[in-house]
């Protein structure tokens, strides 16, 4: 009998609870989403299968070795963490002391733990290779320069003004999450506002990476919003495109785009780089690897490291990188109230970069000859290419010869520069 007893007590079935069962629900939606409706599957199935892995009782798979000494509940090693952080030997005290603690007490802790015996689980160690040193996020954004094409950009350059323009919508967030936090609605510090304002970019590896950089603990409900946004872009955008626009601005043919030398692409990263780079330091690691990427692209003489960087290299990495966001989809740090404010916050964002890049097209109007079609504006958020697919679908609607789509690559391109530019401002 006592042998069956404990054999009903090692099965993670009998310690599951309700927040858990909740999260296995929430990662099997986002599997769903990610094989049936085909909604970025890239990163989503890796997100939602690390959930599932999470969120496996008594399994631990995510948790640190501080985590799992404090999950084990034993009285006497709770007493040493405690008489080292000065506070009283219980769970709650110890993790609230550890919340306000120097990152260097955090890991001297976490050693502690180790040598009493407790090893971090396997998501928790991608975890701290993959976005904790921040390297995963900058390797994708070096894939991303290497399979970006910035003539569309170089041969009207005015784009990059609605580009600019869609990050808009990042700051306005900022300024949201910090009025609900002065009203006292949902709690928000500085730096979880601007985590979450990056949303609005429609740049996943940058959330990702600034996220991880001002506010881990958000960095799992940030990643499923910001990637699930992406997925709806199709669906989000057009009524507000619709809605600022009359007919006949949907219907503006834009003259045909000139032919970008080699040299202009050659030379732009390296330019876009030492400009961005000298003024604001804090953008170059993203911009850094963009640019890195684009320029081994267009130089031609490392094809065989470009074709890596593009396919082998950020696919890999693209699956470390979800295992590492899904165990952020732990129940007692993704079930909290601040994740209603972020997934409200996040299409907020969206919208309003997305208003934004069309309203700077109607403006530019004013004062040019050439017209813009005011719908590209909207590629201004970095949804890269799906934003620019939307311009040129909406565009069709209204004029079935007018192809927008290599015209709203520009402000589309131009926005990825954008996001890194308001990361690195935020950081």
């Amino acid at each position: 009998m006592e042998s069956l007893n404990a054999l009903l007590q090692g099965m993670g079935l009998m310690h599951l609870g309700a927040g858990q069962a909740i999260m296995l629900l929430v990662s099997l939606l986002l599997l769903w989403l990610a094989i049936a409706k085909k909604f970025e599957p890239l990163l989503l199935l890796p997100i939602g299968f690390g959930g599932l892995l999470s969120n496996i009782p008594e399994a631990g798979m995510a948790l640190t070795a501080l985590e799992s000494l404090l999950a084990h509940h034993d009285a006497g090693q709770l007493a040493v963490i405690a008489a080292k952080l000065n506070c009283a030997p219980d769970v709650h005290a110890i993790k609230e002391a550890l919340a306000l603690a120097l990152p260097s007490v955090q890991n001297q802790m976490e050693n502690l733990a180790v040598d009493m015996g407790y090893t971090p689980g396997v998501l928790a160690l991608f975890y701290k290779v993959a976005i904790g040193s921040g390297v995963a996020p900058l390797v994708i954004f070096m894939g991303v320069g290497a399979m970006t094409d910035f003539g569309p950009l170089l041969a009207n350059p005015r784009t990059l003004l609605l580009g600019a323009a869609a990050q808009f919508g990042i700051f306005a967030t900022v300024l949201g999450a910090l009025t609900l936090n002065y009203f006292g609605l949902i709690a928000f510090t500085l730096p979880q506002a601007a985590a979450i304002g990056i949303i609005g970019g429609a740049d996943g590896p940058t959330a990702i990476y600034l996220s991880g950089k001002l506010a881990p603990e958000l960095l799992g409900a940030i990643a499923v919003a910001a990637y699930s946004y992406m997925a709806l872009v199709p669906l989000i955008q057009p009524p507000i495109m619709r809605a600022l626009t009359s007919e006949k601005e949907r219907k503006i043919r834009m003259v045909q785009l000139r032919t970008v030398s080699k040299r202009e692409k050659i030379l732009f990263p390296v330019v876009l780089l030492l400009l961005v780079a000298l003024l604001l330091p804090d953008a170059a690691p993203l911009l850094g690897m963009f640019c890195f990427g684009n320029l081994m692209r267009e130089s031609g003489v490392v094809e065989r490291l470009s074709d890596t960087v593009q396919n082998g290299l950020i696919n890999i990495v693209t699956i470390f990188l979800g295992l590492s966001v899904g165990a952020k989809l732990v129940a007692d740090k993704f079930l909290q109230p601040q994740m209603l404010g972020i997934l409200l916050l996040g299409v907020i964002a969206f919208g309003i970069g997305t208003a934004a890049g069309v309203l700077m097209a109607k403006l530019l109007n004013l004062c040019s000859k050439n017209k813009i079609n005011p719908l590209i504006g909207s590629a201004g958020v970095s949804a890269v290419p799906m934003a620019a697919r939307v311009s040129n679908k909406v565009g069709l609607e209204s004029n079935p010869q007018n192809f927008l789509l290599m015209h709203a690559m520009g402000p589309n391109v131009a926005g990825v520069i954008g996001s890194a530019i308001a990361a690195g401002v935020m950081l």
